[in-house]
């Protein structure tokens, strides 16, 4: 395996499609929180894969498991049952309160489902006028043609137009215009409790409870897009808990495998008995490697709880700090170890100053910087990075001059 930076760079120019903007480091080696580039430099990793990684890289548990089960079984297809589609399933409508799940390969995925899902309860019920959905401004849902349609920054959907049709666009600060956006063709509202790449926004509970009542009033469903947000990276197992929310439908990705690929569309029952066979299916969702995985997951996620209770309380209120420290630090957003900073100017100066440093944060909606950090993460950790983000933002210069820094 070819390890060299430039050889590494060199071949991805020539051979892989250029639909990223990538960091100039090559990573070859992980161990919980640090990342190790090509040169053997280690990086504090608070990003961990865009909030994939949540038990930290190279967990030996984890790395056990999916070994174990690679030399068991990795896939049969949806043909055939396995133990192990079931018992995560179980565990996850513990989790949820829905009953039901389906398993898929991804974020993405498991928003297209509850898309064709959402239009299916009321075809099932004769309903055919109901096809249309709302979404939020600023929110993302991914990048396959129907996620694509309730995502809504237009540099994202432009080019790839005409995309799904009946779908309106509210911001998450318009209480009237949500209630005027339901009406009797809406099929389902889609929200994210925190917009994650919109710039780690959580909705106030104001417009929140809003939802709740609109799609009780209208009958509406609720898709509660839980993607980047849920399985206890705020501290609860799914952040649209903190607003009392009944969502008929949630979209699981990202942690659920902490790294292997897993996706899932919890699913209430009264929704369930208007779908029947054939009207989804997928070639690898839910084998029996990527199962197995969750199931692992899901149990460390429970045995860390009080860690991540107690690490986001800290990285929250060390956050703050940094506010005090810097003007045009503007607000400290999002809840638990889902964390932005949200600034006067562009992030990426911060962004590529910490990296420089040896951490790994990304700018998301211009200018905040985003931070993911593994649910894993130490004491130590957090105020680690914490003092490399003092000096980062200390070296951002806006018109010539470093901006003020606190006392």
């Amino acid at each position: 395996m070819t390890t060299n930076a430039q050889a590494v760079t060199a071949l991805e120019a020539r051979h892989v499609l250029q639909t990223y903007k990538r960091q100039p480091v090559v990573f070859v080696r992980g161990e919980g929180t640090r990342l190790f580039d090509a040169e053997g430099r280690a990086y504090l990793d608070f990003i961990s894969g865009i909030g994939v990684v949540v038990l930290g890289h190279a967990h030996p548990g984890l790395a056990s498991v999916v070994a174990d089960q690679a030399k068991t079984l990795i896939h049969t297809s949806n043909l055939y049952y396995h133990p192990l589609q079931g018992q995560l399933a179980a565990r996850l409508a513990a989790l949820s309160g829905l009953p039901r799940a389906f398993f898929c390969n991804s974020g993405t995925e498991a928003v297209e489902a509850c898309l064709k899902f959402a239009r299916r309860f009321w075809y099932s019920q004769g309903v055919n006028n109901r096809t249309a959905f709302v979404a939020l401004e600023h929110g993302f849902s991914g990048r396959t043609m129907g996620a694509l349609s309730v995502t809504a920054n237009a540099l994202y959907r432009d080019p790839f137009g005409p995309l799904i049709p009946g779908v309106t666009f509210v911001s998450p600060d318009d209480i009237a215009g949500l209630e005027a956006a339901v009406t009797e063709n809406t099929a389902a509202i889609i929200a994210e409790p925190i917009q994650g790449e919109g710039g780690v926004r959580p909705l106030s509970p104001a417009f929140a409870a809003a939802i709740a009542r609109v799609t009780q009033q209208t009958g509406t469903l609720l898709i509660a897009d839980e993607i980047q947000c849920g399985l206890g990276r705020t501290g609860r197992p799914f952040y649209h808990q903190a607003f009392g929310w009944t969502p008929d439908l949630v979209t699981v990705g990202k942690a659920i495998g902490s790294g292997i690929p897993i996706g899932a569309a919890l699913v209430a029952e009264h929704v369930a008995v208007q779908i029947f066979a054939g009207d989804h299916g997928t070639t690898y969702g839910g084998n029996l490697l990527s199962t197995r995985a969750g199931l692992y997951v899901l149990e460390q996620l429970d045995i860390l709880a009080p860690h991540i209770e107690d690490a986001g309380e800290l990285f929250g209120r060390r956050l703050l700090d940094l506010q005090a420290r810097h003007a045009f630090v503007r607000s400290v957003r999002g809840a638990g170890l889902m964390r932005g900073l949200e600034l006067a100017v562009d992030a990426q100066p911060v962004v590529d100053a910490a990296l420089k440093a040896g951490l790994l944060v990304n700018r998301t909606a211009e200018r905040v910087v985003r931070m993911l950090p593994p649910l894993t993460v130490s004491t130590a950790e957090i105020e680690e990075a914490i003092e490399i983000l003092d000096s980062a933002l200390a070296s951002v210069k806006v018109g010539g001059s470093t901006v003020e820094v606190r006392a």
